[in-house]
């Protein structure tokens, strides 16, 4: 028998798992279900999040394709917002579950998809079902870190946001100076005498609705400046303090010593 013939007839068969795929948005999740190619597949809707009503519409699958109760559920849903606390509740609950890295799903050139749209769950059922029967290259799989390392990523992840939330917010207050005429050069500093000094482009001070939003952006970056600073303080400690492997290369790459 060759190896197509070989595949062709693992993708039908008939007593395999229960095959589940997920397109998951922040209201709904989609489900498909499906035994194997050629089977038309059962599409559900559920609310986000409800674990109970997914458990159902599992058993429910499993009647409709005459599995019995204990038959294996393999699964899979693109990585995203929702993050990998549904894949460790899938595996707690004894579902065999691959979450998807979304770019490096296969897609015709001439169709290629935004980066944040969702793939239909045909489409991933299918793809599902090539990578369970040893097509390995249909996509990559994303590793899922334990709880605690994911834990420890979140000190990185808040300054880097602060950070870029500061920049948006100095990006904005230079968009509306320059919209009255005035160029900021160098670093940001609206105190109030330099904001008292500012002239439009007719020599005239800055009106008062400009003026007192221009405060609040600012009073929003020193903020951002004192976090950033309380987190940067933080991340020292850590690196100063804590003795794990995942901190040497952190400690080689920023030239840190204590």
């Amino acid at each position: 028998m060759t190896k197509k013939a070989i595949r062709s007839e693992n993708y039908s068969e008939k007593e395999g798992p229960l095959f589940m795929a997920f397109e998951l948005d922040s209201q709904h999740w989609k489900l498909g279900f499906t035994i194997g190619m050629g089977q038309k597949p059962r599409r559900r809707t559920i609310a986000a999040g409800d674990v109970q009503s997914l458990q159902r519409e599992i058993g429910l699958a499993k009647k409709r394709f005459k599995l019995g109760k204990t038959a294996e559920v393999v699964s899979c849903y693109e990585a995203g917002r929702d993050g990998f606390w549904l894949h460790r509740y899938l595996l707690e609950s004894g579902i065999k579950n691959v979450v998807v890295d979304s770019s490096s799903i296969e897609v015709k050139r001439r169709k290629r998809r935004a980066k944040a749209d969702g793939l239909d769950v045909e489409k991933l059922l299918t793809m599902l079902i090539r990578f369970h029967y040893g097509e390995s290259k249909v996509w990559s799989v994303v590793h899922v870190p334990s709880p605690e390392d994911e834990d420890r990523r979140q000190l990185h992840r808040e300054l880097c946001t602060l950070k870029k939330e500061k920049g948006r917010t100095t990006n904005r207050i230079k968009g509306l100076l320059a919209a009255q005429g005035i160029r900021l050069n160098g670093a940001v500093d609206l105190s109030d005498k330099r904001l008292d000094a500012m002239r439009l482009w007719d020599g005239s001070p800055l009106l008062p609705g400009l003026k007192d939003r221009l405060k609040r952006e600012w009073e929003h970056v020193l903020f951002l400046k004192r976090q950033i600073h309380a987190v940067e303080a933080e991340r020292k400690r850590v690196l100063k303090e804590e003795d794990r492997p995942d901190l040497d290369m952190v400690r080689q790459l920023e030239g840190f010593t204590a």
